[in-house]
């Protein structure tokens, strides 16, 4: 499915003229990574330059053409999207992984994940998950799986606790 759209949007790029002195493989990445997004499939734009030819410059170019010009339905990701794969990669039970998602909503709605790293938070909140649940998971193993710094983590990590957005867990 995330195929057949990728190819979709760059069809529709191409009939909009949009390719026009710019890079095939950054629309083609920009198209991969617009589609991930459309079906909700978390992958990050470092996940998709590794499998492409593009550079972050021309996918970063690309999708914004591709934004601005086709119409297409892309929100932001959300931080929930990534939780799924990162806590399997953490190797962390349903429970644990049940409670970062409702941790990640809580995030979302009181405004934290606001202009923050999705992949971050998913990572905070599946740090935070684990503590929780008796796993003995460092802020660096969180950060891995995320791609991001183990400060990022932490700093988050932090938040969650002033802002209190910890949910029930009786839920």
């Amino acid at each position: 499915m995330v195929r057949d759209t990728a190819c979709s949007i760059f069809r529709s790029a191409q009939n909009a003229d949009l390719l026009q002195g710019r890079s095939l493989e950054g629309f083609a990445a920009a198209s991969v990574y617009a589609a991930c997004r459309i079906a909700s499939v978390s992958r990050t734009k470092a996940e998709i330059l590794v499998a492409s030819k593009a550079t972050a410059a021309e996918l970063d170019a690309a999708f914004a053409a591709i934004n601005r010009e086709l119409d297409i339905p892309i929100g932001p990701p959300l931080p929930i999207e990534y939780i799924p794969r990162y806590a399997t990669e953490l190797e962390l039970d349903a429970q644990a992984e049940s409670y970062a998602r409702r941790l990640a909503i809580a995030c979302q709605e009181s405004g934290l994940s606001n202009g923050r790293n999705p992949a971050g938070i998913a990572a905070a909140c599946l740090y935070t998950a684990g503590l929780e649940y008796g796993y003995a998971i460092t802020q660096r193993e969180a950060a891995a799986v995320a791609d991001v710094s183990s400060v990022t983590v932490r700093k988050t990590y932090k938040k969650l606790d002033e802002l209190d957005c910890t949910p029930d867990r009786s839920r």
